[in-house]
């Protein structure tokens, strides 16, 4: 098989082709729909690694031309002229006064920013990673551009970053980053990294729900409304219950759909020889579908809402499948076949809509 070959056929755990990986990401950050990242629906790739590489490499090289993201930095030092806050206990504790100096603590507006840093040490990571030799030169080159730039160790980096207007383009760099960093492990040989099971489950579950989310959000902008505000608990007293935060609410201002991603390796249960489905899932769904309705109702609305949990598809002998009339509500039991041609994913995704909001 030839390396263009091997590209095209490679997938990830549990089979979803990397391809597909890169349709879903760009569905869950929006951004990877504009121009410069267009020509990466083309592109072969060996690996996910090689995906994070190729989008981090397009993604640097227009934020470089745009300009670095800067902050305050706070930096510590003795100085001549004073600047900044004055440590005076440091100051007295080191005797600079005698060598007529303060230590000062200055912040300092500077590229040397926690964004920047993780994402030049993931870069620095990938560059060991296997990945295509073109985007090892292409990283190394992005590298040299951030001299001003520090390394940060990445297994105990605060990936909690606050973003705003001026730093928005850094939203999607950083996700990227932090799959590529929970996938990559150093190896105990020096200069290595080894491809580990690249997402897990808990990844590919995050990435999942938000690809659906993004998926509605755009393709049937204007005819369905999509949202995941949360659920109210239509009781008396709602001190200590859990928040109710479906991952898709679809209205068309006369019926709600309410769409749970699941992505579990095993989508169903197995009792003494007989498989069931989750049943924690199916009373959450419940729960949201009766409470959904009571508020709808509250308000004078009488929609009818329905329940749909969709898992991704596995390779298991039995796959989750059922509707069921649950006390005036239809909850339904689906899966979604991720390792297929994405226009097929596209095609079940529409074909939920159009089964639960008919013209």
């Amino acid at each position: 098989m030839t390396s263009s070959a091997m590209a095209s056929a490679a997938i990830t755990s549990p089979g979803i082709p990397i391809r597909n990986v890169y349709y879903m990401l760009s569905y869950a950050f929006q951004i990877l729909q504009e121009r410069q990242y267009r020509k990466l629906a083309t592109e072969p790739f060996d690996n996910i690694a090689d995906l994070c590489a190729a989008i981090l490499i397009q993604g640097m090289t227009a934020q470089i031309k745009r300009g670095l993201s800067r902050e305050y930095v706070p930096h510590t030092d003795e100085l001549d002229s004073p600047r900044g806050k004055i440590e005076i206990t440091e100051s007295v504790r080191k005797a600079t006064l005698s060598r007529k100096r303060l230590v000062c603590t200055v912040d300092d507006f500077t590229v040397d920013s926690r964004p920047n840093r993780i994402i030049k040490s993931t870069m620095l990571l990938l560059v060991h990673a296997d990945i295509s030799p073109n985007r090892k030169t292409r990283l190394r080159r992005l590298i040299a551009c951030l001299n001003g730039v520090g390394r940060t160790d990445l297994r105990r980096t605060d990936w909690h970053i606050r973003f705003d207007r001026n730093n928005e383009t850094y939203r999607m760099l950083i996700g990227i980053c932090y799959l590529a960093v929970k996938g990559l492990l150093q190896s105990s040989q020096p200069g290595k990294a080894l491809l580990m099971d690249f997402l897990d489950d808990q990844q590919m579950h995050r990435i999942y729900e938000k690809f659906l989310y993004g998926y509605y959000s755009r393709e049937w902008q204007g005819r369905i409304s999509t949202t995941h505000h949360r659920i109210p608990w239509m009781c008396s007293a709602g001190e200590g219950l859990p928040v109710m935060q479906p991952d898709v609410v679809l209205d068309d201002g006369r019926d709600v759909l309410i769409i749970d991603a699941k992505y579990y390796t095993r989508t169903m249960q197995r009792n003494f020889g007989s498989y069931t489905m989750h049943s924690a899932n199916m009373y959450q769904m419940f729960t949201y579908v009766k409470n959904k309705t009571a508020q709808l109702a509250a308000r004078g609305n009488e929609h009818a809402v329905s329940g749909l949990l969709l898992y991704a598809k596995t390779d298991e002998e039995r796959q989750p499948d059922g509707e069921f009339d649950m006390g005036g509500n239809r909850i339904a039991v689906r899966t979604l076949d991720l390792n297929q041609d994405f226009r097929g994913i596209a095609s079940q995704l529409d074909d939920i809509v159009t089964r639960y909001f008919p013209d």
